[in-house]
């Protein structure tokens, strides 16, 4: 075989081989691709250390393909909401795992999600979900006052002469986001938004630490740069998980804490409803909401549970559940707070 004819015979062979690799490679974007748009797409503002073993174990139950979307600390939840805001005339959510609720109340206000009352909605009190089903809550945190015991008691006293004087050692994260935006629209509904500017002025002017999010609260006041700060009780559980020197005490307004639930809802236009409905149903199981009490994050039940089986750290805030400032009503402050917010921080 003359060299000529070798050089055909390699040219064919590395041809057909490139053929064949093209179809490989064709069939694996077409799977994926496939695999992608059979996957029931969560956007979910919980910490993903904490939902991803929910979501799968989902998916081992049904053997439904869960695609999630996490967003970052400083804007979870403002900014999936946001997105599902953009993308309402082609939606590409099925299901939204808030970390909260009003902004998925602001969504039902705006037609963007699909009503929804299955065996889950049933188990939760009315005072935590839509009355027409448009989203339910659960696996609720709480907002609370975190010291550290080394620099400040965890008393209402202590708390309130820290609050009357210099704040260069309290700590609060930017209100334009997350459960501090909750924190805020509550004071607005409770005072009015006159009062709640004037009162974060103070802050601004006595020099209050100002942070990215409830994380770096809670990493300040547990390491001792700061006596005091406002978070969550998530947060506070990190620390407490760390060994760190910290207490709390629930944050009140008129008597009433901030007790915010996780909330679900079902996207307006998801191609996917049966599959939709079956995750929401599972979020709002008890079996969930215990394994989320026993998470690090020691999510607070809303539903009916078997109390012995949550952590003795968890239980103490049931009667939380009873004195809960009411969420469900408040989209007009919210929007109210947020549009003054915007006006002082996006400049």
């Amino acid at each position: 075989m003359n060299q000529k004819t070798r050089g055909r015979l390699f040219s064919g062979w590395f041809i057909l081989v490139m053929v064949e690799l093209a179809a490989i490679i064709s069939i694996g974007i077409f799977f994926f691709y496939q695999q992608n748009e059979d996957a029931l797409v969560v956007y979910c503002a919980h910490d993903a250390v904490f939902s991803e073993e929910i979501l799968k174990a989902f998916e081992q139950k049904t053997g439904i393909k869960v695609e999630p979307r996490f967003d970052t600390e400083a804007t979870k939840s403002l900014g999936l909401t946001n997105l599902i805001i953009r993308e309402q005339n082609h939606p590409r959510c099925d299901v939204f795992w808030n970390n909260q609720t009003l902004g998925t109340v602001d969504l039902k206000e705006r037609g963007l999600l699909e009503a929804y009352q299955g065996e889950g909605y049933s188990r939760i009190p009315d005072q935590f979900k839509d009355v027409e089903g448009y989203w339910t809550g659960f696996a609720a945190r709480l907002r609370v006052y975190i010291t550290n015991t080394e620099k400040l008691n965890a008393s209402k006293e202590s708390i309130d002469q820290k609050l009357s004087g210099p704040l260069n050692e309290v700590a609060i994260a930017k209100p334009l986001y997350g459960t501090t935006l909750t924190h805020y629209t509550v004071l607005c509904d409770a005072w009015g938004l006159d009062e709640l500017k004037k009162w974060h002025h103070s802050l601004e002017k006595r020099e209050i630490q100002e942070t990215s999010g409830n994380a770096s609260v809670k990493n300040l006041v547990a390491s001792g740069a700061c006596a005091l700060g406002f978070t969550d009780t998530d947060d506070y559980f990190v620390a407490v998980d760390e060994d760190r020197p910290v207490a709390v005490l629930p944050v009140t307004v008129d008597g009433r804490v901030i007790l915010i639930p996780n909330s679900v809802a079902i996207i307006k236009g998801t191609k996917k409803r049966e599959q939709a409905e079956l995750l929401v149903d599972y979020l709002l199981s008890e079996e969930v909401e215990l394994k989320l009490a026993r998470s690090q994050s020691r999510q607070i039940p809303l539903g009916k549970v078997d109390w012995t089986h949550v952590p003795e750290t968890v239980r103490k805030f049931q009667r939380s559940i009873e004195n809960a400032y009411p969420l469900s009503n408040l989209v007009i402050q919210r929007a109210k707070t947020l549009a003054w917010l915007k006006s002082e921080y996006v400049k």
